[in-house]
């Protein structure tokens, strides 16, 4: 008997059961003709700021949608799915004649302007408000603005009884094994050219103004991604919550040349970015996955993580399928659970400098190169064909996948363990292939073609889709709930902008309870 099988058996039906998730979904506003949409946050959807569903992330054309908790699949894609039939609805401007605007359907941008015209995400005249603002000044300064509207999904998992070790073990077996995910379900191979734009990449040209690998699964997750010479630096090791904030605080409070001469104002007194550290918050540090707890008002997210423990992870490194709906399928999610499980009763030994760097040589050739015929992945120094190598695990997961089922019901996970290891097999079905497959068959090739049609198709599925004035009534409650909230944090503001700043990224606030209760949380 394993050690998997052994660990297995001993959690309950009832443990299983209360496995709770919850999702994050990024899109791009876009005009109908598969540009970006500048307008500013569309008034009926409410506040970015406070509103509990609809906010945006990077960019003001980025919306970001989220669900609640939930102890089902079926019920967080039902909630997911209601929030995007709002949101398109808001969308819906019959008087426009230009036609709606959409939300963009793949992961990788739709036609964009110049990198300073990408709007920066608003959030009213608050000290917190301000805060979110300058921070994505900063990102766009350091990285670009460009890299601010590759959208994703994040999947918020946790169950109950784990301890933060628990966790930690779970993310270093996620890390090593989180090419598999991104063989399965990537789904951005290629690009419009707009993109990358002025810089240096190794991208081959298809068309006119479309890029892409040919055998790519995820563009977003390779070197086109969040990268700066900054973040390389980091090599962050997971092998406990103690060693995990010592290598984000240092990153916190390490002051970075390029950073400093950047400066927190320009020499008109606007703000360049919160701080010129090599991260300006913790959110900033980009990874696959992260240890996540929920956080009181005004609270780092450090601190927090420091003082009470993970609560759960997040993981981060799902692209948008442009062939579901609301961009992810339930199979995709319980295929999720099980890897999860996997991930967390499988022996995880300590990461190493040597294998982190393994793992990001993983990340990035997957990434590029992931349904090559052939290719080979290192594990523990040694060469191992990628296929072979995911055949292996999606084996593994098939005792954890009968288990899940025997405690929920049905056969849905062993489905989707099955649907997985057929996909695997056939690496023309993936997303990855199939998003170039169409592009070639109907669209001449070009990716904006295609991701067009697939987002205009999206946009006229969830406006024919029931919907009640009941829900309607309920959403609209909800947005102008979320602008009083947000108008009574600008009336209760009373410190300066420039002192709060300073306090908030204090490094007193990474290691201490927070006392000044005006000074609510930058994190998003």
């Amino acid at each position: 008997m394993t050690s998997i099988q052994q660990r297995l058996e001993a959690i309950p039906g009832q443990r299983l059961r209360g496995m709770r998730r919850g999702l994050e979904k990024e899109s791009l506003r876009a005009q109908p003709d598969g540009r970006l949409a500048l307008t500013p946050h569309p008034a009926a959807l409410g506040s970015a700021l406070t509103h509990p569903h609809i906010t945006t992330d990077y960019s003001e054309s980025q919306l970001e949608l989220i669900t609640g908790v939930h102890d089902s699949v079926g019920a967080c894609l039902a909630e997911l799915r209601e929030v995007h039939q709002f949101t398109v609805r808001s969308l819906h401007k019959p008087e426009n004649p230009g036609g709606d605007e959409m939300l963009w359907a793949s992961s990788m941008p739709c036609g964009l302007p110049t990198d300073e015209t990408i709007p920066l995400g608003r959030y009213g005249s608050s000290n917190v408000g301000r805060a979110k603002s300058v921070y994505r000044m900063g990102l766009g300064h350091r990285y670009g603005r460009r890299m601010q509207t590759i959208s994703g999904i994040h999947y918020n998992w946790s169950l109950p009884g784990l301890a933060s070790e628990d966790y930690f073990a779970l993310i270093r077996n996620f890390r090593r094994h989180a090419f598999l995910l991104l063989t399965l379900f990537g789904a951005s191979p290629a690009v419009c050219s707009s993109f990358v734009e002025g810089r240096e990449h190794e991208l081959q040209r298809l068309g006119e103004r479309t890029l892409y690998m040919p055998h790519g699964t995820s563009l977003r997750m390779g070197r086109l991604g969040y990268q700066s010479e900054a973040q390389a630096s980091l090599a962050v090791s997971y092998n406990s919550l103690e060693g995990y904030a010592a290598s984000l605080h240092d990153a916190l409070t390490r002051p970075w040349p390029a950073y400093e001469a950047l400066g927190i104002r320009n020499p008109g007194g606007d703000y360049n970015q919160l701080a010129t550290t090599l991260l300006q918050i913790e959110n900033e540090f980009y990874g696959t996955i992260r240890p996540k707890r929920v956080i009181f008002p005004g609270e780092r997210p450090l601190h927090a993580l420091r003082e009470r423990g993970v609560e759960y992870i997040e993981v981060r490194l799902m692209d948008l399928d442009p062939f579901e709906t609301i961009g992810i399928g339930a199979s995709t999610l319980r295929f999720l659970d099980v890897f999860l499980m996997h991930c967390l009763l499988s022996d995880s030994p300590p990461d190493n400098p040597s294998e982190i760097h393994e793992m990001a040589h993983n990340q990035h050739l997957t990434a590029a190169r992931g349904r090559e015929p052939g290719l080979c992945l290192l594990r523990q120094g040694e060469s191992v064909p990628l296929m072979q190598w995911g055949q292996e695990l999606i084996e593994r997961l098939k005792p954890i996948a009968l288990a899940l089922d025997a405690a929920q019901g049905g056969t849905e996970h062993a489905d989707a363990v099955s649907q997985a290891l057929a996909a695997l097999q056939a690496p023309d079905t993936l997303p990855s292939a199939r998003v170039l497959a169409a592009m070639h068959q109907d669209h001449g090739d070009s990716f904006v073609a295609f991701a067009r049609a697939q987002s205009l198709k999206i946009h006229a599925d969830l406006l024919a889709l029931p919907w009640s004035v009941l829900q309607q009534a309920r959403f609209e409650a909800m947005a102008a709930k979320s602008l009083d909230v947000q108008r009574e944090i600008e009336a209760a503001d009373t410190m300066p902008f420039e002192i709060y700043r300073q306090e908030y990224t204090s490094p007193d606030r990474l290691g201490r309870p927070v006392v000044e209760p005006v000074v609510a949380a930058v994190h998003a």
